[in-house]
């Protein structure tokens, strides 16, 4: 073969002799990156994401599977973990209860999992959390009972319900909206939820003008529970806003501007305190919504983002402190950046996320909470929810 042979057939052959060498230096790489494994526990049949509830878009219910943000964040990660040599795997576990939760967590801890992310309710979280031997993120629950649990593997990235409403009372005080009427549902969960409003409007100096039970109902004999002009009259309660308790989510949305005094609305409809609204335009949130929505083909919702910054924590925490993740999640200089302006990071006492909230009628952000004004004398994003002298738990 002569040389203009050779000269020829070099072209053609570059760019498989290209990729094989791509290819070769490639293999040293993969083998040396180390395994990062996170579990997700889901529960079966989930009713909140039911085509009906979904559709309708209730405020602070879940918009779709939290698996989405995860992924997402997973991906966005990416950089950060090769740069680590780590390569992260994400494990979904659906469970029918608390039992099946229980032992899908034993058998993702024995298996190597940094942490685990759970999105189960309240009940079956209390009874699993306890016996838990890594990190569990509950990105799904808001009950205020799973952070008095003292559970020092338990973090929450979802916002508290006292923590929801402590930020509308913020801003009822910063409107002077001062005088109270407040609607509750039927529901257990209402019951629940009702209790924790009255102790924010106490807390703040607010004015409980009466509490009003509601219910839906095709009894004639109980009609007047449903007629929202009754409800929301006078009747000797003068009030200046109308707080509507309604974990269904049925209800609430008919109160707005059918009320029977020009009142503004909160709570369940009307005005919400939540973890992220898709149409917040400040700190990169756009962004973070954007990505999220090409992603997942819909609105990123509160619990999207906490299951989100769950991932983003977990691992962090693991590039940190490989060997104790718990550790790095722990200590006093851990921050997370959530794109809402500030610096989140775990409270010491209840492991809750530190985190402002918006304030969204669900058009758009009309302000953020803490409110301008309100102090604290540690860290004004605990003036959120059971701060350090009022929680049973005490910092670990």
């Amino acid at each position: 073969m002569d040389g203009r042979s050779l000269s020829g057939m070099l072209p053609a052959a570059l760019p498989a002799l290209l990729a094989l060498l791509a290819a070769t230096l490639a293999l040293p790489l993969a083998a040396t990156a180390a395994p990062l494994k996170i579990g997700l526990l889901v529960r079966a049949d989930d009713e909140r994401l039911a085509a009906r509830l979904v559709e309708r878009g209730y405020p602070g219910h879940p918009g779709g599977p939290a698996e989405q943000a995860v992924k997402m964040a997973l991906d966005e990660t990416r950089f950060e973990l090769d740069a680590a040599k780590l390569e992260a795997t994400l494990e979904t576990v659906t469970v029918a209860d608390a039992a099946q939760a229980r032992a899908a967590l034993q058998r993702l801890a024995q298996g190597g999992a940094v942490g685990v992310l759970v999105d189960l309710p309240a009940a079956w979280l209390a009874q699993i959390a306890p016996a838990a031997s890594v990190p569990l993120v509950n990105v799904g629950a808001a009950d205020d009972s799973l952070r008095a649990l003292c559970t020092p593997q338990l973090f929450h990235t979802l916002p508290s319900e006292r923590m929801r409403v402590d930020a509308l009372a913020q801003h009822l005080l910063s409107r002077r909206w001062q005088r109270v009427l407040l609607l509750q549902g039927p529901s257990a969960s209402d019951a629940a939820r009702a209790a924790v409003v009255q102790a924010a409007i106490k807390r703040y100096g607010l004015k409980l003008a009466a509490t009003r039970p509601y219910k839906l109902s095709g009894d004639p004999r109980e009609r007047e529970l449903g007629n929202l002009q009754l409800l929301t009259a006078a009747r000797g309660a003068e009030h200046d806003v109308v707080w509507v308790v309604d974990s269904d989510g049925e209800f609430a949305r008919t109160v707005p501007y059918r009320t029977a005094l020009p009142r503004p609305v909160v709570g369940d409809a009307g005005l919400t305190a939540q973890a992220w609204a898709p149409n917040f335009e400040r700190f990169g949130a756009p962004q973070l919504s954007r990505r999220f929505k090409r992603a997942a083909q819909r609105p990123m919702t509160g619990h999207d983002w906490a299951a989100w910054m769950g991932t983003k924590a977990l691992l962090q925490a693991a590039m940190a402190n490989p060997k104790s993740p718990l550790t790095a999640l722990t200590a006093t200089d851990f921050v997370l950046d959530g794109f809402k302006g500030t610096r989140n990071s775990f409270r010491a006492w209840n492991r809750q996320l530190r985190q402002p909230l918006l304030l969204t009628d669900g058009l758009g952000v009309i302000g953020s909470a803490p409110v301008e004004g309100v102090l604290h004398p540690k860290n004004v994003l605990d003036t959120l929810g059971v701060d350090a002298p009022e929680s049973p738990c005490k910092p670990k």
